[in-house]
C-alpha cells in the first residue's frame, strides 16, 4: 500500500481532529481537514481523497448527509467512507452502511484502531479494483463463483442461491460490516424474495452447512454481519 494516501478528516472537535490528524501523519499519511460538511463536501469534489473519515455530528449538514450526497455523486462515489460515531449509536452506523459508507468507528476510539481500520478499508479497496480469480479462497473454505460451487475441506456443499450469495458477498470483502438492509439490497434479485428479517434464517442455516467454518461469518451486534478479516 502507497504510504502516502491522501486521507481526509472531517471533525468539528478540535482535539478530535487534531488527534486523528497526527496519528495517521505519524503513520505516513497525507492529512487534509475540514470542520464542517459542507467545507468537507467542497474540498472531497476538489481533490477526492484516497479515503474520507467523516463524524455523523457535524455543523450545518451532517455527516449522514455528506456520505449520501457523495455516494451518489458518480464524480466521488469511490471514495471510501470510514463514517465516527458515538458509542451508543447503533441506528447512526446502520443507516450510515445503508447509505454507502464503507466502515465505521466509535467514540471514544484508541488511535491504534484509527490507523488499522483506515489501512483495512484502502486495502480492501485496492483488492476491489482487481481482477476477481476464478476461486475465492479463505482457510478451508473455496468457492468458484462462475460453476457456484463451495467446498469446505474439499467436501462440496449444497448452499441455496440466498446462502450461496450471502457468503460470496461477505468473503469479498472480509472485515466490512454489511447492515441486513445492505445484505437485501447486494443479493437480491429481479422478484426474488429476501427481506431483513429472513437474512438472520439465511445466516443460521449457512453456518450450519458450514459447520466449524461457519464461525467465521461474525455478528455484529445491531448492525449486521461480517466475515472475519
Amino acid at each position: 500500500m502507497d504510504q502516502k494516501n491522501h486521507i481526509l478528516i472531517v471533525e468539528d472537535e478540535e482535539d478530535i481532529l487534531e488527534l486523528i490528524r497526527f496519528n495517521l501523519e505519524q503513520n505516513g499519511f497525507v492529512c487534509s481537514v475540514a470542520g464542517s460538511g459542507e467545507k468537507g463536501l467542497k474540498m472531497a469534489r476538489l481533490r477526492q481523497p484516497d479515503l474520507m473519515i467523516l463524524d455523523i455530528m457535524l455543523p450545518g449538514i451532517d455527516g449522514h448527509d455528506v456520505c449520501k450526497l457523495l455516494k451518489n455523486d458518480p464524480e466521488t462515489q469511490d471514495i471510501p467512507i470510514l463514517m465516527l460515531t458515538a458509542k451508543v449509536g447503533e441506528d447512526d452506523i446502520v443507516h450510515g452502511l445503508n447509505i454507502g459508507a464503507d466502515d465505521y468507528v466509535t467514540k471514544p476510539f484508541s488511535p491504534k484502531e484509527l490507523v488499522a481500520r483506515v489501512r483495512a478499508v484502502l486495502r480492501r479497496n485496492i483488492v476491489a479494483g482487481d481482477k476477481e480469480p476464478s476461486e475465492l479462497i479463505y482457510k478451508e473454505i473455496v468457492i468458484n463463483p462462475g460453476r457456484r460451487e463451495v467446498r469446505i475441506d474439499g467436501m462440496l456443499e449444497n448452499l441455496t442461491y440466498t446462502e450461496f450469495e450471502i457468503l460470496l458477498l461477505l468473503i469479498r470483502h472480509p472485515g466490512l460490516v454489511f447492515s441486513r438492509s445492505r445484505i437485501v439490497d447486494e443479493i437480491r434479485g429481479d422478484n426474488y424474495p429476501v427481506t431483513d428479517r429472513s437474512v438472520d434464517f439465511q445466516i443460521v442455516g449457512l453456518r450450519k452447512k458450514l459447520g466449524p467454518a461457519g464461525k467465521y461469518i461474525q455478528t455484529v451486534r445491531g448492525v449486521g454481519y461480517r466475515f472475519k478479516d
